[in-house]
């Protein structure tokens, strides 16, 4: 690059000088000009060029209805926001809708600015006010504010500021809404989302040519090792891939993987999705260790695009695992639980050899007995390594699932073991995406959700239709809870094997077909 991180952090200096029509309006000024990027404007439209100049983004065919950017000061992020912009650079936005969490101001809903205008050293650019009044009629929790965006609180957030001069670059004109998310639970993302795509799907015929584009504001792990951040950080750019972003927003809550925007990049998912992306790409992935030098605790930042194509995504291969792997977790199952049932103890299982046994799945493990359900736990999201997850869940179901009581060491002898391991989860837009046998199904609705695996349907003889009642009931729903505008149904495919009671086999064997339910 023509410019040095050295030289770059040395542009950072004037204060911002805006023009003067932003005094006669309701104007959100600067807050981080001079600190996260030049506060002079020929400086500033320098380092850009300069950036965009230096990224190589893989092309992409189809219209990009939503992206994400990294909002850390440009010395460190910047080659990785570039990638994000240049990708974006030639494409006709009229409108765009910047969605930022909350670094500092504490609210519960989602705070579209109630303004005028944003302005940047590169000059003003003018808020949607009628899109944003509309918006705030959508959901209970989206209203206009100011939470979120005054330039002059405490802190003064930067997670939309600095996303603007880089869109002033490539796109020229536009209109702006402005988004921060005090609340950054599933719950708030969806509403943003569901709202969002019926908003601009409602309003494309009245708009001028061009279109609206989304985009996220969001940095990945923060404060980890080099390479604690990277095996973090991939395992969320693999969920973003696979459209998973129902494990992301559990993972993000329960601070597995984190994003501080984590909750705008799932609002932007669910909203893109809606409107007919079908493909999620991620372009370029980074952390501050590559630019400061000190890898010892970095920041992660990715830049990704989420593509309405005319070639849909393919579905994923099945998950599979060898022969060998198979029978390593059925071992590790029953160790597990012979071990807390009778020494009381979890069990420590040696170190696999497996690298897909140490890397993060979903799982559940399903004890029976005499062919009758005797226990069944697991994990949705891939919390943890697949090695531990097995060795958590066959521990819980023998132990811990409500509807039966402990395991004795009586039965010990008598458990047939069956695990199945989880593909990532992709929402379910109609029935004729269902297929029994291959998949699995996911009912949420509020703090109601419910899982049933593939085998059930099967077993019951159950049509696409039927099997989601079943998992709506299972949820805590009516038989028909599927058709709520508040309800999402997600499928997943799994990997299934088992073996018999005290009768170890080579992993193909399944036990008896009501140990699933």
């Amino acid at each position: 690059m023509a410019l040095t991180v050295a030289s770059m952090i040395a542009l950072l200096a004037a204060a911002p000088v805006l023009p003067h029509t932003a005094a006669r309006q309701k104007t959100r000024r600067p807050a981080v000009a001079g600190a996260f990027y030049p506060a002079d404007a020929e400086a500033l439209s320098a380092m850009l060029d300069d950036l965009l100049a230096h990224a190589a983004p893989r092309p992409v065919d189809g219209a990009v209805l939503a992206a994400v950017a990294p909002h850390a000061g440009y010395p460190y992020s910047g080659h990785v926001a570039a990638c994000t912009f240049a990708a974006l650079r030639g494409r006709d936005y009229s409108r765009v809708v910047v969605i930022a969490p909350s670094h500092y101001a504490a609210f519960h809903f989602s705070s579209v600015y109630d303004g005028d205008a944003y302005a940047t050293p590169l000059g003003v650019i003018r808020v949607d006010k009628k899109f944003a009044l509309e918006l705030t009629k959508l959901s209970g929790a989206i209203q206009l504010s100011g939470k979120g965006h005054d330039s002059t609180a405490a802190g003064g957030e930067h997670a939309i500021e600095v996303e603007l001069p880089w869109l002033q670059k490539v796109l020229g004109r536009f209109e702006l809404v402005p988004i921060i998310m005090g609340d950054q639970s599933y719950e708030s993302s969806r509403a943003l989302g569901v709202a969002l795509a019926n908003l601009i799907s409602r309003s494309k015929d009245d708009e001028t040519p061009g279109h609206t584009l989304i985009l996220a504001s969001s940095d990945l792990s923060h404060y980890h090792t080099y390479t604690e951040a990277e095996a973090m950080d991939h395992n969320t750019l693999r969920a973003l891939e696979a459209w998973d972003y129902f494990s992301m927003a559990r993972n993000f809550d329960a601070r597995v993987w984190e994003a501080c925007g984590g909750a705008p990049v799932v609002a932007a998912m669910i909203a893109a999705e809606r409107m007919g992306a079908n493909q999620a790409v991620a372009l370029d992935y980074a952390n501050s260790g590559d630019t400061s030098g000190d890898r010892s605790h970095v920041v992660g930042y990715s830049a990704d695009l989420f593509v309405k194509s005319a070639q849909p995504a393919a579905e994923p291969l099945p998950f599979s695992l060898e022969d060998g792997e198979k029978a390593e977790l059925l071992a590790l199952a029953r160790n597990s639980v012979e071990s807390v049932v009778r020494q009381k103890e979890l069990y420590a299982p040696p170190p696999s050899a497996s690298e897909t046994l140490n890397r993060e799945y979903g799982a559940f493990v399903t004890l029976s007995k005499a062919g009758q359900l005797r226990g069944c736990v697991g994990y949705v999201a891939a919390l943890k390594p697949l090695s531990i997850t097995v060795r958590d869940t066959a521990s819980l179901a023998a132990l811990r699932d409500p509807r039966f009581p402990p395991v004795a060491p009586d039965e010990l002898p008598d458990l047939a073991y069956e695990i199945s391991v989880l593909s990532p989860l992709r929402r379910v837009a109609g029935m004729e995406q269902i297929e029994v046998g291959r998949d699995g199904l996911l009912v949420k609705n509020g703090r109601h959700e419910g899982l049933l695996l593939p085998q059930v349907a099967v077993d019951q003889h159950w049509a696409p239709q039927r099997f989601v009642e079943g998992t709506c009931v299972k949820a805590g729903l009516a038989p028909d809870g599927w058709k709520h505008e508040g309800t999402d149904i997600f499928r997943f495919t799994a990997e299934v094997f088992g073996m018999h009671a005290d009768k170890p086999k080579d992993g193909g064997e399944k036990p008896a077909p009501n140990s699933h339910k």
